[in-house]
């Protein structure tokens, strides 16, 4: 079976961050960095293409742009001379594309089509949510007419979702409001970073708030959507206010501390280890757990003693999981100190099913059937539970896709490299936020809906 790469880890969706996935379950577009000069940053929008096609155009890493359709198509491009060339998906292979941008005229040649910027309304604001000034943007499409509102939330990342989120452009684009804000602790907000889930559901729901003041009566309906990490916050914050629909994009309907122990399991699994091995690798993430549960302060001596059980055998270099990894290495004196860095008060044990059964309108959640760092197993069983039970949730399960929704490559020593979003994830959150009659494919998803609806 191939292995899981161990040194690809910044191939994630939207521009991935460290390897700090589970315990952070970072939101896909965290890595991208601003890229420099005055015509890169005039670039950055949405365009309509001569054949209706809408892209986004967003900062990338290292001076690049990335762009991505609605259709799941994206690439980098780097400036070339006067233009920009472009590479396909996340690799570095040349895919042929060149790209001028016109930034005094909003327009853009994207290869052999033409197009033009949308010209989307975007409005600055503060709130307050605990005594803490957090900064936000809203969004809108063109025109006056009513429209849906996403109220963005975030994965883990430490990064200015107001920078760096694309959903900000490409939902208003496709006439669906969105409400972007940088989290406690990052970009130009306050306070520090935390993963206290339930303070930030309650961020979350005075953005709600703030959306709603700001767009007047041009918000009809208002939703939250909780990437990665924002799975389990989404429905927290739904059961706390008055909204209309969820959609939660790759989160768990399982524990931090399962989370870990199921990524294990998979990883495992797909290098071939049977049930015996993985049971081993299990009781080494178990380990990990009771070590971070504990603030980097109890466990360690269980932790060394079955480390030194274990590690001379030849799977052991393949323990990961999505935060076992992160303190494996460490000697104990490494795990008191450096490993405080790692305290973000995350609620290891938190069970989200009370709150998803709590939740009463609908939800959408959208997920990966390859998707290693958030194994999809049992929240998919959980979440097609509830809907059994009579909850109002849609579960779409594209089989393809990895964390973030995008597909991917794999080399002959397993490394993956992501090549584009899975077809129909966008199509899908647009359709959903809207209120609208779901189609009845979105890619290859496998959609189970609500009981009685077809």
């Amino acid at each position: 079976m191939p292995a899981i790469d161990r040194t690809n880890r910044s191939r994630y969706a939207i521009g991935r961050q460290s390897a700090l996935a589970a315990l952070l379950a970072i939101a896909p577009w965290t890595a991208s960095m601003p890229a420099a000069g005055a015509e890169a940053d005039c670039s950055v929008g949405a365009y309509r293409l001569s054949d209706s096609a809408i892209i986004d155009v967003a900062t990338g890493a290292e001076g690049a742009l990335r762009w991505r359709s609605l259709d799941g198509e994206s690439g980098e491009l780097k400036r070339d001379g006067d233009h920009w060339t472009g590479t396909a998906g996340w690799s570095e292979r040349p895919d042929g594309l060149q790209v001028r941008f016109d930034c005094a005229a909003d327009s853009v040649r994207f290869g052999k089509r033409t197009g033009r910027r949308v010209a989307l309304e975007m409005h600055e604001t503060s709130f307050t949510s605990h005594g803490t000034r957090l900064v936000g943007r809203l969004v809108m499409p063109p025109g006056d007419g009513p429209v849906p509102i996403v109220v963005l939330l975030h994965g883990a990342e430490f990064t200015s979702a107001r920078d760096l989120n694309p959903l900000q452009r490409m939902l208003p684009a496709a006439g669906v409001g969105a409400f972007v804000y940088d989290k406690r602790g990052t970009g130009a907000s306050g306070d520090k970073y935390t993963q206290v889930f339930s303070l930030l559901a309650d961020d979350g729901v005075a953005a709600l708030a703030e959306a709603r003041r700001m767009a007047g009566p041009r918000g009809t309906r208002f939703g939250f959507q909780g990437p990665s990490q924002g799975g389990w916050i989404a429905p927290l914050a739904a059961t706390r206010s008055n909204i209309d629909f969820v959609i939660v994009s790759f989160g768990l309907a399982v524990s931090v501390a399962d989370e870990d122990r199921e990524a294990i399991a998979f990883q495992m699994g797909l290098k071939g280890y049977g049930p015996d091995v993985i049971a081993k690798a299990q009781e080494i993430g178990a380990a990990t757990t009771r070590v971070f549960e504990s603030g980097m302060q109890e466990g360690i001596e269980e932790l060394d003693a079955v480390r030194a059980r274990y590690q001379g055998e030849p799977w052991y270099k393949d323990v990961y999981g999505n935060y076992t990894h992160l303190i494996l290495a460490m000697t104990a004196d490494e795990i008191r100190t450096k490993g405080q860095a790692y305290r973000f008060g995350t609620p290891m044990r938190y069970d989200p099913m009370p709150t998803l059964r709590a939740v009463k309108v609908p939800q959408l959640w959208a997920i990966g059937g390859m998707d290693i760092d958030a194994p999809s197993g049992e929240t998919s069983r959980r979440i097609k539970t509830l809907i059994a039970e009579g909850q109002p949730i849609t579960l779409a399960v594209f089989p393809k896709a990895e964390h973030g929704m995008t597909e991917f490559e794999e080399s002959a020593d397993g490394k993956r490299t992501s090549t584009r979003y899975t077809p129909g994830y966008f199509r899908l959150l647009i359709d959903y936020a809207k209120g609208a009659k779901l189609a009845k494919s979105y890619g290859d998803a496998d959609i189970t809906r609500p009981s009685g609806v077809k």
